[in-house]
């Protein structure tokens, strides 16, 4: 996965991100797709992120993920 930077992150738009009103979850390509999906598990199991919210995740980086792979649509 490719490092982002503060700088890089303050770039993308509010609409590349998991949770965009808190500007959380950056998903601008298919590795930070995937890395939003497993933080987003890990958060659920700590208590810290409802499963709503990862399901709006989940939902946001399967649609990047079925960009990437076609095949792979879920």
């Amino acid at each position: 996965m490719a490092t982002l930077t503060t700088k890089a992150r303050k770039k993308i738009p509010k609409s590349e991100f998991g949770i965009p009103g808190e500007r959380k979850y950056p998903m601008e390509d298919k590795s930070h797709a995937r890395a939003a999906k497993s933080r987003a598990s890990q958060m659920v199991t700590k208590g810290k992120l409802s499963e709503s919210s990862k399901e709006k995740i989940d939902t946001k980086a399967n649609k990047i993920l079925a960009n990437h792979y076609p095949s792979r649509k879920k």
